[in-house]
């Protein structure tokens, strides 16, 4: 079953027609296609050929716009189609019909899981951001470039440095760089499930800042840091008061990222700098590398991109079900998987970028596969090869809009274990009292490492 996936992706690898990597700028003439030819970061904004994806028309700019004017920030976002009815469903029976539309690592789960089916519902092109973002990605798109390594980014601040992509590595740098927020903060549960369906959950409260995003924000002024993030667990009580501090960085040549870890049994603040590429995430149970956060995260150095191309394919997207209050954490989490019922697929163009081991590196994935959506440039799916080149791992993020930003961002990302029928669920909020909070202020100091002790010791 493994193997006829890993043949599959050699058939997806076979188109091509992208131009190699590259370093320079776009130019004048490219740029001036955003907000015209193409939409202001760079998707194709018209229909498909035959109309299952249909034209971009700005997306879901607010509470308004998603017909529920009252929301406030903080809340469990109403559906906006929660009228949609399902237009048909993908299982191991039928799968063959829509092969060229899955990745295969979606024919792996459907070929391992019985119980596994995808609802297709009609594709909502919701994904919108703020004017400055879309004015921002103008202003840089003739500027932006990878440094000589392409470990980082030059020239660019807040908007989307490639909106025209010409490698692989631009592609997962615009992921990186993608506008989620000015700052937020979030309450969400962790889960580890195991093959028959058990789990001990763990709960995080998350605080982030986007400096690279911030209105006004310069380059010089940036100090190399993209990102600030707190994360602290409140349960399991053995687990609870460890607290994580990150400062990601642009230029991960010039620094790669630097966090410290407060332990409460110690009391102290120490550097944690294996908090990177393949060392286990938080409370993570082993099902996922610190790097698969936020579907992929830090320095692209250990591996080799290759941009393949655009795809339509059919991917978690508005999946405000799996995000509701009015279901229970037991309601998403059965065996082998999350319950179906609750996931919604829709057909959208995605970039699909090949990632390989360098060698002389070292990574528990061989090889990586990334499905980014055009819209958003947020990555939707990934398939994750071990040492024999056979399907290990199957990530997806279930994505909706945030539309009190707005933006485009998971509400739940799984990590799926095919060797072992185990699989994680990350940012799971049904259950508490906070979804994601976007009406908060914070400046640098408050993620200090003096800050970080003093979190600690309250």
């Amino acid at each position: 079953m493994l193997k006829k996936a890993a043949l599959c992706v050699a058939a997806l690898l076979a188109v091509s027609g992208v131009s190699p990597a590259a370093i320079a700028a776009i130019s004048d003439e490219d740029a001036d296609r955003l907000g015209d030819e193409l939409t202001p970061l760079g998707a194709d904004p018209g229909a498909s050929a035959d109309g299952s994806i249909p034209a971009w028309e700005g997306g879901v700019t607010s509470q308004a716009d998603a017909g529920f004017p009252d929301f406030e920030t903080g809340g469990h976002h109403p559906d906006p189609f929660d009228n949609d009815e399902i237009g048909f469903h993908i299982d191991a029976d039928n799968m063959a019909e829509y092969a060229e539309l899955l990745t295969p690592g979606q024919q792996a789960m459907l070929e391992a899981y019985p119980t596994f089916r995808m609802n297709v519902y009609p594709t909502r092109r919701s994904a919108a951001f703020p004017q400055r973002i879309y004015e921002a990605t103008r202003n840089i798109a003739t500027k932006a470039a990878l440094t000589d390594n392409g470990n980082g980014v030059e020239n660019a601040i807040i908007g989307i440095p490639f909106p025209i992509p010409a490698s692989g590595l631009e592609a997962i740098w615009n992921h990186i760089l993608r506008y989620r927020a000015d700052a937020a903060d979030r309450q969400i549960a962790q889960a580890p499930v195991t093959r028959s369906g058990g789990y001990t959950l763990v709960k995080f409260q998350d605080q982030f800042l986007f400096p690279y995003s911030l209105s006004g924000a310069t380059v010089e002024g940036l100090d190399n840091v993209i990102i600030y993030f707190i994360q602290k667990v409140v349960a399991p009580p053995r687990l609870a008061g460890e607290i994580l501090l990150v400062h990601e960085t642009l230029d991960q040549a010039r620094e790669h990222r630097k966090a410290w870890l407060y332990n409460p049994g110690q009391r102290r603040v120490r550097r944690a700098p294996n908090v990177a590429f393949d060392n286990p995430g938080t409370a993570a149970d082993g099902l996922r590398t610190s790097d698969q956060f936020d579907m992929y995260n830090g320095s692209p150095e250990r591996y080799d991109w290759e941009l393949i191309g655009k795809r339509e394919m059919y991917v978690p997207y508005n999946s405000y079900k799996l995000h509701s209050d009015q279901i229970q954490y037991s309601d998403i989490l059965q065996p082998l998987h999350m319950n179906p019922e609750l996931l919604r697929y829709e057909k959208h163009r995605v970039w699909v970028v090949d990632a390989k081991l360098k060698p002389g590196t070292s990574h528990i994935y061989k090889r990586r596969t990334f499905y980014i959506d055009e819209d958003s440039w947020q990555i939707l799916l990934v398939d994750c090869y071990d040492n024999r080149d056979q399907i290990w791992r199957v990530q997806e993020g279930h994505v909706i809009n945030y539309y009190d930003v707005p933006n485009l961002w998971t509400t739940v990302e799984a990590t799926y274990d095919l060797q072992s029928g185990r699989y994680l669920t990350l940012n799971m909020n049904n259950e508490e009292s906070i979804t994601y909070n976007f009406d908060v202020s914070y400046t640098a100091e408050d993620f200090s490492p003096s800050a970080l002790r003093r979190a600690g010791t309250r």
